[in-house]
């Protein structure tokens, strides 16, 4: 009963890291990535479609993003959707491509961005207590129901924190990472 606790609490606290790591990757750093257009749709036949679906999409150069995309009557619409999201870069349209050149951070901005990656963290971090509030009670839950004795309350409970410790350090560390990425630009 407890590693059924436990399996979840883990399978649950990986899924708070990789949905950290992908809202972390779509912040714009100094460096062009291809990641700043995962959050991007755009309309594609009546279908809000991810660019990443409708174009070739690559970084020839650390401050230039390329789009190719694979139907060229798509490409107003892939240019529209980026004016109108929050990277604030403008899209070059030559006919063939889209390019986004991305301007240098100002200092203040990297603050800004360093005070967004950071609060997000913590946004993270709180859905990581939860889930092991959430497991904490499963396994007192199964105390109280006597489907396990005090001594392996007491051992799970350790467990869950345990592992909720390392969890919390992954975040950290992914938070510190992106920070340092932010600053050097």
């Amino acid at each position: 009963m407890t590693a059924k606790i436990e399996q979840e609490c883990k399978q649950k606290m990986e899924t708070t890291i990789a949905l950290l790591q992908r809202e972390v990757g779509g912040i714009r750093t100094g460096r062009a990535s291809a990641g700043l257009l995962d959050s991007i749709t755009a309309d594609y036949y009546g279908t809000m479609t991810p660019i990443k679906q409708m174009a070739t999409v690559s970084t020839p150069e650390p401050r230039t993003i390329v789009i190719q995309p694979w139907d060229i009557s798509a490409m107003p619409a892939i240019e529209k959707a980026i004016k109108a999201s929050d990277l604030g870069i403008t899209p070059q349209n030559d006919g063939k491509v889209i390019r986004l050149n991305l301007p240098p951070l100002t200092e203040e901005r990297r603050k800004e961005m360093v005070k967004m990656v950071r609060k997000i963290g913590e946004e993270n971090k709180v859905a990581l207590r939860n889930v092991r509030r959430e497991s904490m009670d499963g396994v007192k839950k199964s105390l109280k129901n006597k489907e396990i004795s005090e001594d392996d309350e007491k051992k799970t409970e350790a467990r869950i924190q345990k592992l909720t410790d390392e969890y919390t350090a992954k975040v950290d560390a992914i938070v510190a990472h992106k920070e340092k990425e932010i600053m050097e630009g």
